[in-house]
């Protein structure tokens, strides 16, 4: 009776097997199915981690709803939340550990991790974490090893336990690893086992490394010395000494045969787990060095997984498995003898699956289903199970459940059985944890494969169509073809229990439509799949072997057919290898042309060709030979092709073959194909298409309704042939376009219209008669129907009485007498524009500086634009300045912003001016309304440079400077800033006088200057804002002195005053000047010694400014001379003849449409000798003074005679630092000379101005320089404020000459020194 109980139980276990098995579906294919826990991703049972890192435990899982996490550790709950250095990841069960506060040690332990949902809880395995240990070697001492030569010795290792365990390997000082052989090899604990020692054997360091692998670290131990003796050689050695003693009595070591350093014993055992590796070692002394061989009793080695090392010393098999029990024998052999070792090798097994973890289970209610735990193990494991996480005996009681052993039945579920099954599989050796969870459902089916996937075979091949599908309880699959006439479940197909239909040798026929159906009692559902049969690729006409000279060509032919509706790819392989990177090589649809064949080029050539679906290929050998001599030839053209024959004639496509003319000695390089269209352009003959010289076939694609002529032209490096004859005419039916017009647009030319345009299709493109176009148009997101009209000869289409500015959707289609073209694109476009409709508002201005301001609107609305919005066009307008009130009538001005903004700049307005503005918006019909006007002022800036400055009542030490105010004021004005300077003939200026006038001031007379000393005065006008430019005069304060010069504007502020021994004078208001026409004012002129001097004003907005001169009264023929002035207001005219008269004239230059502007003429007579000085020369006290100087000098010398026959030194220094007079000229104390000295007062240098050290003076950086704004001098500040400067006449020599005299610091001598240099 039990045993008809068992054969039942087993009957419906195999029954329900299978049902269970095709339940199995792709359950993340379905997600919005309930699904019980699934853990996808766990750390390894035994987790070692790295103590310097952070411990992450991983443990992920799926399910719907999504599951939550907890973990055991230890076997208790972890409280997460309680360790504040542990978080858990989120939508995740993965622990992630901070152990920058606690040592990783303190989280070794087991734990376990839980995931669970309504539908229930799956578990991870136990997961043990324990960090990696890699400790030091202990310290030791270790004694040098003495040895006999020819013993066996054995170095140990002994390495620090560590987790895991070490890799050992021995090396050398140089951290060379130590040769090993048959004689000296590493046993699999690490030691380094001899089996006999020579005398090369000795060495200091025999070092042992550790390898930790999981942190690693490399520990080492102390190095080991050996030393191998000879006690025949000792004896010898020492018998010399001791009258031929023998100090060792012991006969010196024989060979041996061999005996088993490890292991010991004739025999020895060894356990191993199935799947681990079996390692086994016998390692023997002797000598000589044994041979070891192993065999196994009874039965051979399995020989695929065994392999022999350390010189057949180990012998490794891997995957161990039962088979692989049993008794192995090692051998050691040396030609005294043998010895034998035996190990009894057992396998144990820890658990392991026989057919898989257990699957999940879907079924349906009222479903049976069953659970398979099979596992096996040696010793046999233990099955347990466990539902949910708790033990199933412990669980809720289900009448539905029956456990047997391994398995679990399950016989008519319920809706609400949903749950995750544990199976623990053990023994001594190990244990295996599977989840599986059963799902009860009720859904109906659902064809998981792709709808309307399409599947593509090649003829007589195999066809496999996929429909898989999910529904519970599981569907039925049925498969029908086109109609659905029948179904297909016969030959030629197979259906497989998976659903998926086979045809086994599939044919043309077997293309079509297929519909899968999956249907159980809650419903059906249906899939379309498509089979398309292939014709094979196949190789017509396969590559042949050739023999060819070098230097020559060679063409291997490749022809293939394949299906038309796959895109072969040709491969051309040498050697089975790619072809060479190499010009030489040139790959064709159908070809391989090699030219200037070389020896390296000899070999084997395989073509493949190659789809998606198949491939074929063929191979052919080229061999190369020498060339032979041929005399010499003369290159010509080639002649015609001939016999011109048209084949494989279809409605798009023809092939034209031909026989090449003479090459008469140049090969062909390419052929011309031409056509003529008799149809259209009769007479005419276009070019086609190109083949290489190789072939002499070609397939033309033709277009239809034209009649075909052809010709072929043969090309060599000589030129084209002469065309051949031509072909016959070959006509193409016609046929609807096969394209549609292209560069369509819409767009307007009036408010009320939209401009439709195309790009007509020529002739070849119109595949046949009667072209016509069907223009189709619609306005955008309003019109839902296209307005059509029929257009012909034409390229465009105009339609009235359209809402301005409004997009449109356009479409132009070609049609012609055999139908329509393909369906066109949509293109957009605009009805007309029309100007905008509002203006901007909210405008407004921000004034940034005194000639800068932002002004700011609000962007006009699209829908108010009526247009493409070009920009904003701002219109403004000086009214007046503030300081005078009166209208200027200035043209209004416009700034344009191209693009949507909604601000701008305006640069350089007027300071200290009112200005109104308004802005626009403009499109592309034009601008729209003004905004208001809106209005603002800019503040106060800097004044100009004052109008005048004249000086009158020059007399010997006084004289009264006159000027105007500025005529740009800017703003109002606060005072005047008066600079002057002497000045002498070196141009070299003396210390700066600065005095600060009143507004109302315009004049002032200046008293005590000195007596023929020329002087240069500044004056510049002031506002809050601060100083504005300078103008500047020159003039000696002598009554008879006619010439005052005038230089132009300088830039230069000041801020010390001091007071001046001046009268005062009554006020003057300027007369207000108006200015002239010409754009030039106070045009003056001032001859010096270097030439004559050109100063002028100028206030026009040209920049090319011209100085012309001419002789006066010259003849009509002679021409104005003209110098270029860069970008200052005067200028040194050099080329001027003393003796002679000359009209000078200030040109202004604008564009080449604009009129010239004049300066009044000037007359400038350059005397025949220039000179203002007084002869000092011939004046007594001049004269007295030199015979002084040279008395002193004469007295000098004797003292420094005497002085140096003495040896010592006469301290002339101090008394060069007590004299004050300026014209002393020291002498210097090396070598007992005299400075520089110059008879001509004209070239000493100011001693009062400073220089730099090399003799010349530095533009300052500042912006303020007076570089920047007037002559160009190099005039600048010093740091106290005070203005020094220096004019451009100096030359180089006196820079290098008086560069020590110049860079003298500023002391209460020096300053005395440059006054008195002027007196």
């Amino acid at each position: 009776m039990m045993e008809r109980r068992r054969m039942d139980a087993a009957l419906l276990v195999v029954f329900l097997g299978h049902l269970a098995t095709a339940l199995e579906v792709p359950l993340d294919l379905l997600e919005k199915l309930p699904q019980p826990p699934t853990i996808t991703n766990q750390s390894p049972r035994d987790y070692i981690i790295d103590p310097r890192e952070n411990i992450i435990i991983h443990c992920e899982a799926k399910g719907n709803p999504h599951p939550s996490f907890s973990w055991t550790r230890n076997g208790t709950h972890f409280d997460i939340d309680e360790d504040s250095n542990v978080n858990m990841r989120p939508h995740s069960g993965t622990l992630v550990v901070d152990i920058s506060r606690e040592k990783a040690e303190h989280y070794e332990g087991l734990y376990q991790c839980t995931a669970r949902n309504k539908h229930g809880t799956a578990v991870s395995n136990n997961i043990f974490v324990r960090q990696s240990r890699s400790p030091l070697w202990s310290k030791e001492k270790i004694k040098p090893i003495v040895v006999q030569e020819g013993v066996s010795l054995v170095l140990p290792c002994r390495p620090p336990v560590g987790l895991p365990p070490p890799i050992i390997f021995w090396m050398d000082n140089n951290f060379q690893r130590l040769p090993q052989s048959s004689r000296v090899s590493q046993s699999l604990n690490g030691d380094l086992y001899f089996s006999n020692v020579l005398r090369e054997d000795s060495r200091n360091d025999y070092i042992c490394y550790a390898r930790f692998p999981h942190t690693q670290t490399i520990q080492q131990k102390q190095p080991i010395t050996v030393k191998v003796i000879n006690l025949d050689a000792l004896n010898d050695t020492m018998a010399a000494f001791y009258n031929d003693t023998d100090l060792f009595s012991e006969d010196p070591l024989e060979e041996r045969k061999p005996a088993f350093l490890i292991p010991s014993g004739p025999s020895s055992s060894k356990m191993v787990l199935r799947g681990q590796v079996l390692e086994m070692e016998c390692i023997a002394d002797g000598l000589p060095t044994p041979e070891i061989s192993w065999t196994k009793v009874s039965r051979d080695f399995p020989a695929k997984r065994t392999s022999f090392l350390h010189y057949q010393k180990t012998l490794r098999i891997v995957n161990v498995s039962e088979s692989d029990a049993g008794d192995y024998r090692c051998t050691a052999r040396n030609r005294l003898g043998s010895v034998h070792h035996t190990i009894h090798v057992s396998v144990k097994a820890a658990p392991y699956w026989l057919s898989g973890p257990p699957r999940n289970l879907v079924l349906a209610p009222g479903e049976n289903g069953v659970l398979t735990c099979r596992a096996s193990g040696t010793p046999k494991p233990t099955i347990t199970w466990a539902m949910n996480g708790i033990p199933i005996e412990n669980s809720p009681k289900d009448l539905s459940r029956k456990v047997e052993d391994d398995t679990i039945i399950f016989t008519d579920v319920q809706t609400g059985s949903s749950a995750v099954y544990q199976c623990n599989v053990s023994n001594d050796y190990g244990y295996l944890l599977a989840n599986a969870f059963v799902n009860v459902l009720s859904e109906s089916p659902r064809v998981l494969t792709p709808a309307n996937k399409v599947y593509q075979v090649v003829k007589n091949h195999q066809a496999l169509m996929d429909c898989a599908s999910f529904g519970s309880p599981m569907p039925r699959i049925t498969w029908f073809k086109e109609s659905r006439s029948s179904t297909l479940d016969g030959d030629p197909y197979i259906l497989h229990d998976n659903g998926t239909l086979e045809i086994h040798v599939a044919q043309g026929r077997h293309s079509g439509k297929y519909t899968c159906v999956a249907q159980n009692f809650l419903g059906n559902y249906e899939n379309h799949i498509y089979l398309e049969v292939k014709e094979p690729t196949r190789i017509l006409k396969q590559p042949e072997y050739k023999v060819v000279q070098r230097g020559r060509s060679v063409v291997f032919e490749c022809k293939v057919k394949h299906d038309p509706s796959l895109t072969p790819i040709m491969t051309w392989l040498k050697d089975d290898g790619e072809l060479p990177d190499d010009e030489r090589f040139i790959v064709d649809l159908d070809s391989l042309t090699i030219t200037d064949v070389t020896e390296n080029d000899v070999g084997v050539y395989t073509c493949i060709m190659n789809t998606t679906l198949d491939h074929d290929s063929a191979s052919a050998e080229l061999t190369v030979v020498e060339a032979t001599p041929t005399p010499a030839v003369v290159y010509e053209k080639p002649d015609p092709p001939t016999d011109l024959e048209l084949t494989d004639q279809k409605k798009r496509s023809v092939q034209l073959t031909w026989t090449p003319g003479d090459e008469h000695y140049s090969p062909i390089h390419k052929f011309l194909i031409q056509y003529e269209d008799s149809l259209h352009h009769r007479g005419h003959w276009h070019n086609l298409t190109e083949v290489p010289g190789t072939k002499t076939t070609a397939h033309l694609k033709l277009s239809p309704y034209v009649h075909y002529t052809f010709r072929v032209l043969a090309v060599n490096a000589v030129g084209f042939s002469h065309p051949s004859s031509s072909s016959r005419i070959y006509k193409t039916e016609p046929a609807a376009p096969d394209e549609n017009p292209t560069g369509v647009k819409g767009f307007g030319t009036q408010h009320d219209n939209l401009v439709i345009s195309w790009k007509p299709l020529s002739d070849l493109q119109s595949n046949g008669p009667g072209l016509h176009y069907r223009v189709m148009w619609r306005q955008q997101g309003v019109d839902s129907e296209w307005t059509t009209v029929t257009v012909a000869n034409n390229s465009q289409f105009v339609v009235s009485g359209t809402p301005t500015f409004v997009p449109y959707e356009i479409k132009v289609q070609a049609v012609n007498d055999h139908g329509d073209g393909p369906e066109p694109a949509i293109a957009h476009g605009y009805s007309g524009e029309d100007l905008p409709l509002a203006a901007p508002r909210n405008v407004q201005a921000m004034v940034r500086n005194s000639t800068l301001a932002e002004v700011h609107w609000d962007p006009v609305l699209p829908k108010h634009t009526r247009g493409h919005l070009k920009g904003y066009k701002v219109y403004y307008r000086r009214e007046y300045s503030i300081h005078k009130h009166n209208p200027h009538h200035v043209e209004e001005q416009i700034l344009t912003f191209s693009g949507n903004h909604s601000h701008g700049m305006l640069p350089g307005l007027h300071p200290f001016s009112r200005y109104s503005f308004n802005v626009r918006a403009y499109n592309g019909k034009g601008e729209g309304p003004p905004s208001l006007t809106q209005h603002f002022e800019t503040p106060e800036g800097v004044p100009g440079a004052p109008t005048s400055l004249i000086v009158t009542n020059p007399n010997l030490d006084s004289l009264t400077l006159e000027w105007s105010p500025p005529h740009d004021r800017n703003g109002h004005i606060t005072g005047y800033t008066l600079k002057y300077q002497p000045v002498n003939n070196s141009n070299e200026v003396g210390p700066v006088e600065e005095l600060a006038l009143l507004a109302n001031e315009t004049s002032v007379t200046l008293f005590n200057l000195k007596y023929s000393t020329r002087y240069k005065f500044y004056l510049n006008a002031k506002t809050v804002r601060g100083a504005g430019p300078a103008i500047s005069q020159e003039v000696v304060p002598i009554i008879n002195e006619a010439l005052i010069s005038q230089l132009d504007v300088d830039v230069g502020t000041g801020n010390t005053q001091t007071s001046h021994p001046i009268a005062p004078s009554a006020p003057r208001h300027p007369s207000h000047k108006v200015r002239p026409v010409s754009p030039f004012g106070n045009v003056s002129s001032s001859v010096g010694e270097e030439g004559t001097l050109i100063s002028w004003e100028y206030w026009g907005p040209e920049k090319n400014i011209y100085v012309e001169y001419i002789v006066e009264n010259s003849e009509g023929e002679e021409e104005w001379q003209k110098e270029l002035v860069n970008g200052s207001q005067n200028i040194m005219l050099k080329g001027l003849k003393g003796g002679l008269s000359y009209r000078v004239r200030l040109v202004a230059k604008g564009h080449h449409d604009q009129p010239l502007h004049h300066s009044e003429e000037l007359l400038v007579t350059v005397p025949a000798v220039a000179s203002r000085q007084v002869d000092i020369a011939t004046q007594g006290w001049f004269i007295g003074l030199m015979c002084a100087i040279a008395l002193l000098i004469l007295i000098l010398l004797i003292i420094c005679f005497i002085q140096r026959n003495k040896g010592g030194k006469y301290p002339v220094k101090e008394k060069e630092d007590a004299h004050t007079d300026p014209e002393f000229q020291p002498m210097k104390e090396d070598d007992c000379t005299f400075g520089e000295y110059s008879d001509n007062e004209d070239h000493k240098p100011l001693k009062g101005s400073r220089t730099p050290s090399n003799g010349t003076v530095k533009r300052d950086d500042s912006d303020d320089s007076l570089v920047d704004y007037g002559e160009g001098g190099d005039g600048q500040f010093n740091e106290d404020g005070s203005f020094i400067g220096q004019y451009s006449g100096k030359t180089a020599s006196r820079d290098t000459g008086e560069g020590h005299e110049s860079s003298e610091a500023p002391s209460p001598i020096n300053a005395m020194n440059s006054l008195n240099s002027f007196v």
